[in-house]
């Protein structure tokens, strides 16, 4: 007994993800809770007006930084994590990621000022987009996908916090009145920038990585294996972040800002997960390869711990959402409380479909199936928006946001039980 605990606290994979885990979990208390602290001061110095501003540009800008990840956070990840131990390979892998990364940039760069000075919206607040867009250029530059492969998470972890912390500080120091909303975005961008610089210091000084010219067959290889993901997280964006975007469009921005804050509020909670999702995701991943029951057993064994967490949360925002709007936005966000119990399902609904979804289908190479599931949901999502934003607003934005996740969840499960992956059953198929 005593040497299989001893063996058990030796081993290096478990050794290795238990310390990711804490350093993810470490992370998203960073990512989470840091924006919680400057929150409720945001939106009382801003006002639901200009917060609702900055909340719509984030969401266009966020098009971008779907663009230029191109799905390279899970598929340069399973690289990665297969080659971790060929530094030639690995900077192969990292050199023609970066390539395509900085092509994408580029185009996402022109995009953007077609559109400010060809669209009066655009062009009327073209400040708020243009110091937005930081966050991309430094969303590039920090190879997330980099440290999850190779699985040092603490980088992430470091990085993450200096960067939100440059913006929790500056946000105190420099946002006094409504006036100065300009700064907000800004302030964001410059936290990503230097997160981005210093993590390019880490991977070529640490780990060794030699930036080379990659091959016209390697980006080739890149584009290919990422384009399954790309489409699935456009189609996702078509229900997540294109709702703040489609709300802009049809009302004003007095409601963006009710369902932005919200919306906040249930991201901040529902990370509370995602270190589990991102921990396991290379591991669950490396233990297909090797035997496919043991992957399978250990998914089940996940989605019991998922579903209960998520079960329990949901269960506490729902009950809790007018004691949680008033303390953290204040009276101006009365509006938001019925925004935050229709929302307060999700951390339940999606920590079923991350399980079913990346650390199932994902896992066993059901890429296209997760990526048809997920354009469906996302073109449902845009015609109950269109047709919820107008009559209902921020409340029939986020009606629509919870029938699309209920939808991805549901067809993800009826797909794996109809290809023979019993994930609700003890046996494997």
């Amino acid at each position: 007994m005593i040497k299989k605990v001893f063996k058990f606290q030796l081993d290096p994979d478990k050794k290795r993800l238990l310390e990711n885990f804490l350093s993810l979990s470490v992370l998203q208390g960073a990512n989470y809770i840091l924006p919680l602290i400057t929150l409720p001061y945001l939106v009382r110095v801003l006002g639901p007006e200009k917060f609702g501003l900055i909340a719509f540009a984030q969401a266009f800008i966020q098009y971008f930084n779907i663009l230029t990840d191109y799905g390279f956070n899970l598929s340069a990840t399973r690289e990665i994590s297969v080659y971790r131990k060929d530094k030639e390979k690995v900077s192969e892998i990292f050199s023609s990621v970066m390539v395509i990364k900085f092509g994408l940039i580029v185009i996402s760069l022109f995009i953007l000022l077609v559109l400010i000075f060809a669209i009066p919206k655009f062009r009327k607040d073209w400040p708020v987009y243009f110091f937005s867009f930081g966050m991309v250029l430094g969303n590039v530059l920090f190879p997330v996908w980099f440290f999850q492969g190779m699985e040092r998470m603490k980088y992430i972890t470091v990085l993450n916090i200096i960067a939100k912390g440059i913006f929790t500080i500056c946000i105190f120091l420099f946002i006094r009145r409504m006036s100065d909303y300009l700064y907000v975005p800004l302030i964001n961008s410059i936290g990503f920038l230097v997160a981005g610089g210093l993590s390019l210091r880490i991977i070529f000084k640490d780990f060794g990585i030699k930036f080379m010219f990659p091959s016209f067959e390697a980006v080739k290889h890149q584009l290919k294996e990422g384009w399954h993901i790309f489409v699935s997280t456009l189609a996702i964006s078509l229900y997540t972040t294109s709702n703040t975007f489609i709300l802009g469009l049809f009302a004003d921005s007095m409601s963006v800002g009710y369902y932005a804050a919200a919306e906040k509020i249930i991201k901040a909670i529902q990370g509370l997960l995602s270190p589990i999702s991102q921990t396991l995701y290379p591991y669950i991943s490396k233990l297909a390869s090797e035997s496919r029951e043991k992957a399978l057993n250990f998914i089940r064994k996940l989605l019991k711990i998922i579903s209960a967490i998520g079960f329990i949360i949901s269960l506490l925002i729902f009950y809790f959402a007018d004691f949680v709007v008033n303390i953290f936005l204040g009276s101006q966000y009365q509006q938001s409380i019925i925004v935050l119990r229709i929302l307060a399902f999700l951390p339940f609904i999606i920590g079923l479909s991350n399980v079913f979804g990346i650390q199932t289908m994902l896992t066993f190479n059901l890429k296209q199936a997760f990526s048809e599931i997920l354009i469906l949901a996302g073109l449902l999502n845009i015609v109950l928006a269109l047709i919820l934003a107008p009559l209902y607003q921020h409340v029939g934005i986020s009606i629509a946001v919870l029938i699309t996740e209920v939808f991805v969840t549901f067809s993800m499960l009826v797909y794996l039980e109809r290809k023979g992956i019993k994930i609700l059953e003890g046996k494997v198929v």
